[in-house]
């Protein structure tokens, strides 16, 4: 059993509610290891990077808040933090640099204004995401977000819903313009029509075991199932307790949804579902998603007449108090007093006449959050980075807008294109889901740690989805811009999508393997290829194994800590054994034996000679 999983069977998560009080009065140091991580359950963060300063994750279902409560979180954000939040691609807020002793009061002034943070953090579903314009685009079959709030009103404080074995993702859209990410979610219910009866009904087509992170982008499973409305938020609580009763728990590695789905295959998992649900289920209707996504950034006519939305590019999706307090001044002057948060880490002022449209765009603050930003700009998103997060490897933020003001200046207008920052595999950013997406990592470089990625292209999400291409790896930061510069002035990021899921289609037509005509050679491993040290990461049989040099022999073992997900090949070797770079746990080269903890252990798998060159086996 991991350590989260004594922890939880120790204490629910949610029991840590009445001894953050005491927390407070006696300080951070005060905290044990167990409760460290139980306070996520609160949505509250204890950062290594910043002992004594803490993170907290606010709920809000749909994306949809207030000018008050923006104005509220703006307030604590000045009060008790750095004076600015970053907006998530979960459609929340985030809050830092707080005190242990402030959380009591931050609580308060929340409950004030009908905000919480319970359960955004660890083994709990997470902010339910919809489309931001739910309720306001003509490009729905409906409103969905009501469905997204009775959905999370069962969850919310219920212990039935914390001892997950792992996170758990889901979206609730009814908007055709694909503006979720519903594949990388762990439950995906999508815009859908069915014939019942005589007559069209709209409903969701369901879909299940999406991820981003543990061992990379897995699309979501359909389920064969279409839902209506009404019994959706039933059919997804069945759904997480399959997962709660049955998901796997030994390695948190392992311990998502997808697995479970691939082990059980989708037959056996839908089966269990009816038997839930005590009824038989419908199969699934026609998918009414258009293929383009759409980021809602700019001013959209609404269904309502002579109103409008408007929505604003935040880069990187970090806000300053004073501009939130600004962006709810203007919810309130101009349109309605809401104010929607969308997966791309933006903001939109919905409810704007048509007569007040031009006095909008017209203001100061939006020349700083634009609603007319460059390609470059309104297709950047990135994750928090290591400035924040322990399991970044790299700062994601600040590089990320230098590399796109560089490109902005070098290139000028350019056509849409959207680049993707994720500091480490866990994938935050969906950066699978994009025209080009990286994943941080740390290389050496005369002798010296430098800050590099690895350059994936033409990853999407809808109906026709496809897992994008890596094509650079150990490009340092430094060097990014020029590197990007061709690509996104020549890429054909269409024509490369076509390709990638006619590959897809052929590994679904033969049972989810690929055809004996496109099955890869076994690849060979050229010891010249790998310095002293260091490692070469191999793709064999389906796994990602790390092939390390170590006092002049060639070792083989799997790539992905079971720990937390870290890459071992961008660690490093220290007595033998690979240390890996998230949280330094080290695994023997020979054996694959974990000194940190004896119960973990990685694959090992034997160098074949061959000639001059090595091949993987075992």
């Amino acid at each position: 059993m991991n350590k989260i999983e004594e922890y939880k069977k120790e204490k629910d998560g949610l029991d840590i509610l009445p001894d953050v009080p005491r927390y407070a009065a006696e300080g951070w140091e005060a905290i044990t290891d167990g409760d460290k991580e139980r306070l996520k359950w609160a949505g509250v963060f204890f950062r290594k990077q910043t002992p004594g300063n803490f993170m907290m994750r606010i709920r809000m279902p749909n994306g949809i808040t207030s000018a008050t409560q923006f104005r509220t979180l703006a307030e604590i954000s000045e009060e008790f933090g750095k004076g600015f939040c970053d907006i998530t691609t979960r459609q929340q807020i985030q809050l830092r640099w707080f005190k242990i002793e402030n959380v009591p009061e931050i609580w308060r002034r929340l409950d004030m204004v009908g905000l919480v943070s319970l359960q955004t953090g660890m083994d709990n579903i997470r902010n339910v995401v919809g489309c931001p314009v739910a309720g306001l685009t003509p490009n729905e079959l409906f409103d969905a977000s009501p469905v997204v709030r009775q959905f999370t009103g069962i969850f919310v404080g219920k212990k039935e819903y914390t001892n997950l074995p792992r996170k758990f993702n889901v979206t609730i859209t009814a908007c055709k313009e694909n503006c979720t990410h519903a594949e990388t979610q762990d439950l995906a219910l999508t815009p859908a029509t069915k014939e019942i009866e005589g007559k069209v009904v709209n409903g969701f087509n369901v879909a299940a075991g999406g991820k981003m992170g543990s061992g990379g982008y897995r699309m979501a499973s359909p389920l064969d199932l279409f839902v209506t409305h009404a019994e959706a938020a039933e059919i997804c609580s069945h759904v997480v307790c399959i997962f709660r009763d049955h998901g796997f728990r030994e390695l948190r590695t392992k311990a998502r949804l997808a697995f479970l789905i691939d082990d059980w295959g989708v037959e056996q998992f839908r089966k269990e579902l009816e038997r839930r649900a005590d009824r038989p289920l419908l199969t699934a209707g026609k998918d009414e998603r258009a293929e383009k996504h759409v980021d809602h950034v700019g001013v959209y006519r609404q269904k309502q007449p002579g109103l409008n939305y408007v929505g604003l590019a935040v880069p990187v999706g970090r806000v300053t108090g004073e501009q939130m307090l600004e962006v709810a001044d203007l919810a309130e002057k101009y349109g309605s007093g809401l104010i929607r948060l969308t997966i791309g880490q933006n903001v939109i002022i919905p409810n704007v006449s048509d007569a007040l449209i031009g006095a909008l765009t017209a203001e100061p603050l939006l020349k700083e959050l634009r609603y007319d930003p460059s390609e470059i700009m309104r297709g950047l998103v990135s994750c928090t980075g290591m400035d924040y997060c322990h399991f970044a490897l790299i700062e994601t933020k600040q590089q990320a807008l230098k590399t796109a003001r560089a490109l902005e200046q070098e290139l000028g207008k350019t056509k849409p294109i959207s680049i993707h920052w994720s500091g480490c595999p866990a994938g935050c950013s969906n950066q699978a889901a994009a025209d080009i997406g990286l994943i941080g990592k740390n290389i050496k470089m005369n002798g010296q740690v430098e800050e590099a990625v690895d350059v994936y292209l033409g990853g999407s999400n809808g109906p026709a989805a496809n897992p994008p291409i890596k094509i650079m790896e150990d490009v340092p930061c430094a060097e990014l811009a020029e590197t990007l510069h061709g690509l996104i002035r020549h890429g054909a990021f269409k024509a490369m999508r076509q390709q990638l899921r006619k590959i897809l289609q052929t590994t679904s037509a033969n049972g989810g393997r690929p055809s004996e005509t496109s099955e890869p050679a076994r690849p060979m491993i050229d010891p010249k290829d790998i310095a002293e040290g260091s490692a070469k990461l191999v793709r064999t049989g389906g796994e990602e194994m790390a092939v390390f040099r170590s006092n002049g022999q060639l070792y083989g073992i799997q790539n992905i800590c079971p720990h937390e997900g870290g890459q071992l090949c961008n660690g490093w070797i220290d007595g033998g054994e690979v240390v890996c770079p998230l949280h330094g746990y080290k695994f023997n080269l020979r054996t694959g034996a974990c000194s940190t903890d004896p119960k973990l252990k990685v694959k090992v798998l034997k160098l074949v000679s061959q000639g001059d060159q090595f091949t993987l086996e075992g």
